[in-house]
Order: C-alpha cells, then structure tokens, then sequence
C-alpha cells in the first residue's frame, strides 16, 4: 500500500501541483483563489472514493480504460482508455518541460530560451525513461525521495514562512486581485471559476495508484486505500504550502502589475536570499522529475494494457516485458517518443492545443468510468469489491459524477480571447483530432481485439502478487 500511495503522491507532486499553477490562479483571482483548494479538494476525495470502489473490483492495469470497458462496452472503454492515454504522455511532457525551467535556474540560468527549456526537457525525458526502463528497484527508491524532498520542500518550507516572513493577514484570502474590495457574485462567477480550473488540473493522479494494480500485493484492498490517502494527504500539503506562500507575499502590487514574473520565486528569494533558493530549487527539480516518473510509467501501463487486449497497432511489440523486471519497455520508449515530438512544436501554437487538452481529457476520461459506475449502480448490475462504502456507494457515485462534469465544463470553457480561433477552442480542436484518430485506429483493431468479460487478470495477479520475478497477466 505504501509503495503505490508513493507512486499517486508522486505523480501529483505537491511541489508540481502547487507551483505550477501558483503564478495563474494568483494572477486571475488574487489571493482569494486559496479556496479553490479546498473546493477541488473535496471534489477529488469524491472521485477518490469512486475509483476506490472500482479498483477494488477491477484492479487491473489500465485502470480507466479496463473498468470504463467492464462498466460499458468494448468501444466505449477503448475511447475512454484512448483518451486518457493521450492526456497522461502528453502532460508527462508539460511536467518534464515545466520541471526544465527549475533545472535553468538551479543552474543559474534564470531566462532560459524555448529551445534552452526544450533541450534541458528533452534530457529530463530520457535520464526518466532510463529510470523506469531499469525496474522497480529504482523507482521505488526515486519515489521515497520525492516524498521526502516534498515533505521539505512543501511543508518544512511552509512552516517557516509561516513563522518568520508572513507579510499578509489571513483576510487577504477573502480578496481577490483588487485588495481593497471583497468577494462579490462577479467575481465567483468570473475570476473564481477561472482559477478553479487551473487547481483542477493540479490534484489529478490519485488513480495512478490503479494503474499500476496488478504490481501491488493484495490490490483489492491496498490500491483504495492508497488513492484515498494519497488525495486527502496531498490536498492537504498544497493548501497548506500555497496559503504560506500566500502569506509571505511581501508586496502584491509588484505581482499584479507585472514588475515580478514568478510570484513563487519572488517570495522565496525575499525570504531565503538569492544564495539560500538554489538548495530550494534543487528539491523542485525532484518533484517534478519524480512527477514525470509516474507519469510516464503509468502512460506505459496504459498503453501496455491496450496492447494486451491487441488494441493497438503493433501490439505484438507493444505488449512485450523484459524477463527480470516485467517492464514494457517498448511502451516506455513510445512515451519517450511522443513527448520528443512535443517539445519539437514547443514554440508554436500546436503545443498550446495540446498543453489545453490535457486536463480537460483528463477529466472527460474520468466521467466514462464514475457515469458508467452510476448507470450500474441504478440499474442493479453493480457488484462491489472487497473495499466498498456499503449503502454510501451510490450517493458518492453521483456527486463525483457531478463534480466531475461541472470541473470539466468550467476546464473547457473558451475564456480566452485569441485573434486565432482554434486557440479559443483549442480542447475541441484538440479532441476532434484525437477522436478522428481513433474512430480509424478502432476500425482497424476491432476484428482483432481479444477481449474477456470476466475479471481474470486480476483474479491471477492476487494469486501470484508473491512472486516478484512475475509478469503482469
């Protein structure tokens, strides 16, 4: 249990989570965008408890693509699964780009190019790629790391901003980028919402625990408890370092007018000095390489699964494990592959589309499984796992699925205003595309899929989860 409840915190990364959409929401809602926390925190331990429930019941590999498949049909479950296989390799991608202007400025390159973040990306890809090609062994280890350089980094940092540089009073969570007025109905519906958004995107990848479900003991009852410890935990760690940072702002007029680019590093430097921020960066730089490893290992067990069922081209070699590990190398290297080709359009407006695909299709994956989940449920064809909510299974079903689909519509929204209009409707651009795609790859594997409707996999991977040497079934 703890070794996939390191996976899922490490995917999410409170340093990843925090930091990455620090900057965005601060400039769209000012600090009264510290709610959002607290808001999508709630939404996501729904979600967290729905999924428990179904990995405890199907607890294989693949995770959204095998239980949407069980909960609907073969190719309902294969676009859930396409879908939610793009948004992980293409925001494994964003992460290792985004952990690249840590790597910049570790290095005391403070304004690196697009072609310097490119390049420093391309390196954190395959220095990653190596790691989970090796087994295991290493990324376990690389795991633990992460979580104590995050527990640093996030709540030893916060406590002593807290402590010694708070500049704000707690009122100013009730502000938003106008300090001198309070909340009002326009400002929930406008800026609120907007920042809302972002911190959606931040708390996603408590499932990765599932992905991985045929390599953890006694999955039925380990990989539950994992997503829900690991969201509650997390939740708790972003909020707690983003209201510190918030607190420590020492002057707030220089972040909104533009005078101060990074609110983050802003605050970090004026409290800690310019010397004193570079150990603190390099503790940022294992956060999102840790993120990019669980991302990448469960983008392979995705595709992985796909390849087992042969729903894939070339699923012969796609399905492949090494002997001593049971790696799919093979997928880890597409994975590779793929976000080589995002950062070769990481200057153009192709990378924006993809970059504004990426958790909107995370969140419309999600909504196949957890309505799936509540059609089963009313219908009578729901049969629980050993790790269930009893008679509170059905109502947490339903308001995940609400939540779920509110979060997605609000991610989805064209707010911004472009001269391009493929920018505005960048998500539909982007998922036209993607569903065109695999509507033609669909047709082609469908004859050949080899597809069970029982739930064997799982049943085999109990039964021999005490042999280490074992492959996945």
């Amino acid at each position: 249990m703890w070794s996939s409840f390191a996976f899922a915190f490490a995917f999410i990364s409170p340093i990843v989570a925090m930091y990455g959409i620090y900057g965005l929401s601060l400039s769209t809602a000012g600090p009264g965008f510290w709610w959002t926390f607290v808001a999508v925190g709630c939404g996501q331990l729904l979600v967290a408890l729905a999924f428990a429930e179904l990995v405890s019941r199907w607890p294989l590999e693949g995770s959204v693509y095998q239980w949407s498949r069980r909960l609907f049909n073969d190719a309902v479950g294969w676009m859930a699964g396409w879908v939610y296989m793009w948004a992980l390799v293409i925001i494994m991608a964003t992460v290792a780009y985004a952990g690249a202007g840590f790597v910049a400025q570790a290095a005391g390159l403070d304004s690196p190019t697009a072609v310097q973040q490119s390049l420093i990306a391309a390196g954190v890809l395959m220095l990653g790629s190596f790691a989970n090609v090796r087994g295991r062994g290493l990324l376990k280890a690389l795991m633990m790391a992460s979580i104590a350089a995050e527990i640093v980094g996030s709540v030893g940092l916060g406590v002593y901003l807290l402590l010694f540089h708070r500049h704000q009073d707690f009122s100013v969570l009730f502000h938003g980028a106008d300090l001198t007025s309070g909340w009002s109905m326009s400002y929930l519906v406008g800026p609120f919402l907007a920042a809302l958004a972002f911190t959606g995107w931040s708390l996603l990848g408590f499932e990765s625990a599932g992905a991985i479900a045929e390599e953890v003991k006694d999955p039925r009852r380990s990989v539950p408890k994992a997503m829900i410890f690991s969201i509650l935990f997390i939740a708790f760690v972003i909020a707690f370092a983003s209201l510190s940072v918030t607190l420590a702002v020492p002057d707030f007029d220089a972040i909104t007018s533009g005078e101060v680019g990074d609110p983050v590093y802003y605050v970090l430097e004026s409290a800690l000095g310019p010397a004193a921020v570079r150990p603190v960066l390099l503790m940022f730089v294992i956060g999102f390489l840790a993120s990019f490893l669980a991302l990448q290992a469960s983008a392979s067990r995705v595709i992985w699964s796909f390849a087992r069922d042969n729903a894939l081209p070339a699923s012969r070699h796609l399905s492949r494990l090494t002997v001593s590990q049971a790696q799919p190398v093979v997928a880890i290297l597409v994975t590779a592959v793929v976000g080589m080709f995002v950062y070769l359009v990481s200057a153009t407006d192709i990378y924006s589309v993809l970059v504004t695909f990426t958790a909107g299709g995370y969140y419309l994956a999600f909504l196949f499984p957890l309505v799936g989940s509540v059609i089963a449920r009313l219908t009578g064809r729901w049969t629980p796992g050993p790790w269930n909510l009893g008679r509170f299974g059905t109502p947490v079903a339903v308001l995940a699925a609400l939540w779920a689909g509110f979060e997605f519509t609000n991610i989805v929204w064209p707010r911004t205003v472009s001269e391009h209009w493929y920018l505005n409707w960048a998500f539909f651009v982007a998922m036209g595309a993607l569903v065109v795609a695999g509507v033609f790859v669909l047709r082609s594997r469908r004859d050949r899929m080899t597809l069970s409707d029982d739930d064997g996999p799982a049943e085999q991977a109990e039964q021999d989860d005490t042999d280490p040497e074992r492959q996945p079934v």
